[in-house]
């Protein structure tokens, strides 16, 4: 993931459930607070023993890390986010839950336009060029 580092520690987590806004449907809840940089996100993936036994937790897990990943360049920069899946998630497939997590983005208006997604694509170019004149 390019723009976005993992959510690791309990603090961070209780962190973004009581500073955070919450929205959910019927596969995900995603709690959001803004991190105070504006250069990546932070991502934290929760996946309770309702769900399912270890098998299933890990499947959802990696089902919700690359919905994220796939989707990654179309977010706002700047957010601490938490995704929790609810019990509807163990039969759901990889489309249902990024149509659920594209949902959920949506509606808190995080996807950039198009106009805004070339402008940060430029930025990153811009910045690789810089770099490789340097080196």
């Amino acid at each position: 993931m390019k723009h976005t580092e993992s959510l690791k520690k309990n603090f961070q987590f209780r962190h973004v459930y009581n500073r955070g806004r919450s929205i959910a449907n019927r596969h995900l809840v995603l709690y959001l607070v803004k991190n105070g940089t504006h250069d990546h996100n932070r991502l934290g993936i929760s996946v309770s023993k309702k769900v399912g036994k270890s098998v299933v937790r890990s499947h959802v897990t990696r089902l919700i890390r690359e919905s994220y990943r796939s989707m990654e360049e179309e977010i706002k920069l700047g957010y601490d986010m938490v995704v929790i899946a609810r019990g509807f998630c163990a039969d759901a497939t990889y489309h249902e839950v990024c149509r659920s997590l594209r949902h959920l983005f949506k509606k808190q208006q995080l996807l950039l336009s198009a106009s805004e997604r070339k402008d940060r694509q430029d930025k990153l170019e811009a910045g690789r060029n810089e770099v490789s004149e340097n080196a």
